[in-house]
């Protein structure tokens, strides 16, 4: 609400500087700068001075690109559904119809029912399938059946209903428990002429995943609906390159069934901004800083091994990643800094042509408002690589602004959390690098515009996750949305300060 209110009594002011200057007579000056403006803002959607799109570069490695389960995975259906049979009848369907009641034109035992070929439907009427299910395992499960047209059904397990999905409509889902052993009845009803045995079921009652996180123990709870549904965020648009996909408004499941940090970060900075805000991320997974991330800047450097061997490691452009001092370099399908190149190549290809690739956009422009990094695994294998975290982090945060031509664009780094607060060896290293953009005697210049978030609080063990996957804090949703949080607060910190 204070946040809010700083905006409003910022707009308040503004508008009343602009009543006051109504009162003055108009001069050339004026005119010759409002068509300059003009100008430039067709030629460049950049150049535009007030309500430009806020965008957000994140980038790392897998962690950033997302492991954070929303749900326990949809895993196709098979055998546990037995005895299924087809019943057709005729005519269209119709809801005030009791097709238990009915004598059905054609029935059909199916012999395959889920899998990848199930057994074709004949089609030629409603069609409806009945079965039991002899559960393999005990818990809450949600049903998701048909593919494509097919998806457009009623299905009902124990005789309540399960999922619902009218034509044109958006599917609805009741969660139902089964016990591993325990047979219950079922029934599909399919509402179009399109129907199949496909279908799927997701255990629902895993720790740690989203919708579990949610929907049962009650947190981030402006991600979901009184229905427990994921909802959209209109005025946060994410995009995702490289590794990270997805395009569209903001809103869990964007990249299948996997989050990263831009979920909690994108509704912090969403509640922050008036304007819209893009979000675009692009990563790659099992990436070092030290070599395929190495930024533009990075000089080559040389190093004695404990053999006494002293090597030449590659600067920025180079190839390979190192060399034994005093003979030639064999060049490899990769050089330092590729990644680099890669992933921040990709944003400039989407901000060159941004009218085209967010025409809802369009005519606004945009500006440079902020970076996220967050990555360090791959470095924590080398206690060399780890020892140079903290130069090439200073290196990759004055590469990235002059590459976007932001300079005091704000900076934001979250830890690495590896273990949380027993974190060791070249971790803690890493961490403690990534920790020393806070040291404002050391970095003067970081003052005010460079931040690093602390994650080490936000570990979970693998027992109350869906993973048992320590690099991928365990695929630990809860994790990935604190993540994202605490960057978001950390960027509205420096915006504040500017």
């Amino acid at each position: 609400m204070q946040l809010r209110y700083r905006w409003d009594r910022a707009l308040i002011v503004a508008l009343l500087a602009v009543l006051s200057l109504a009162s003055l007579p108009a001069c050339a000056a004026d005119g010759d700068r409002a068509a300059t403006d003009a100008v430039q803002a067709a030629a460049d959607p950049t150049k535009i001075a007030d309500g430009r799109v806020k965008v957000y570069i994140l980038s790392g490695q897998s962690n950033m690109v997302g492991i954070g389960q929303i749900d326990g995975g949809g895993t196709r259906w098979g055998d546990e559904f037995v005895d299924p049979v087809l019943s057709v009848y005729a005519g269209a369907y119709d809801p005030k119809t009791n097709y238990d009641t009915m004598q059905p034109t054609q029935t059909l035992k199916l012999e395959a029912f889920g899998g990848v070929e199930p057994t074709p439907f004949p089609g030629g009427g409603v069609q409806v399938v009945r079965g039991t299910i002899d559960p393999k395992l005990t818990g809450v499960f949600e049903f998701r059946p048909g593919y494509g047209s097919s998806e457009y059904n009623i299905m009902e397990v124990d005789g309540k209903e399960v999922y619902r999905r009218e034509v044109g409509g958006q599917a609805k889902y009741n969660h139902c428990k089964l016990t591993q052993g325990q047979k219950v009845s079922f029934k599909i009803t399919y509402l179009t002429a399109e129907a199949n045995g496909l279908g799927w079921t997701a255990r629902m009652d895993i720790l740690g995943t989203l919708k579990t996180v949610t929907r049962v123990d009650g947190k981030f709870k402006y991600l979901i609906d009184d229905e427990g549904n994921f909802v959209p965020r209109e005025d946060v648009w994410y995009r995702g390159l490289v590794t990270a996909t997805g395009n569209g408004p903001m809103m869990a499941g964007v990249q299948g069934n996997t989050i990263g940090p831009e979920l909690g970060f994108s509704h912090i900075i969403g509640n922050y901004h008036d304007e819209p805000v893009l979000i675009i991320k692009s990563s790659q997974g099992n990436r070092s800083l030290s070599w395929d991330f190495l930024p533009p800047g990075s000089a080559g450097f040389e190093h004695t091994d404990a053999a006494g061997k002293t090597w030449v490691y590659a600067g920025y452009k180079q190839t390979p990643n190192r060399w034994e001092k005093g003979t030639v370099p064999k060049p490899i399908d990769w050089y330092a800094g590729k990644q680099y190149d890669d992933c921040f190549g990709a944003v400039h290809e989407v901000l060159k042509n941004f009218n085209k690739e967010f025409p809802q956009y369009a005519g606004r422009g945009f500006e440079i408002a902020g970076f996220v990094w967050w990555q360090g695994h791959k470095d924590s294998g080398s206690e060399l690589d780890a020892s140079r975290y903290e130069q090439n982090l200073v290196t990759l945060i004055n590469a990235l602004r002059k590459e976007f031509d932001a300079p005091k664009a704000p900076f934001v780094i979250a830890t690495i959390g590896f273990h949380g607060w027993d974190m060791k060896d070249n971790f803690l290293t890493i961490a403690n690098a990534q920790l020393a953009m806070n040291d404002y005697a050391k970095y003067p210049q970081f003052k005010g515009n460079v931040k690093t978030v602390e994650t080490r609080d936000f570990w979970r063990e693998p027992e109350v996750s869906p993973r048992n996957q320590d690099f991928h804090y365990n695929g630990n949703a809860e994790t990935y949305m604190l993540v994202g949080e605490a960057l978001g607060r950390g960027m509205v910190e420096l915006l504040d300060d500017k």
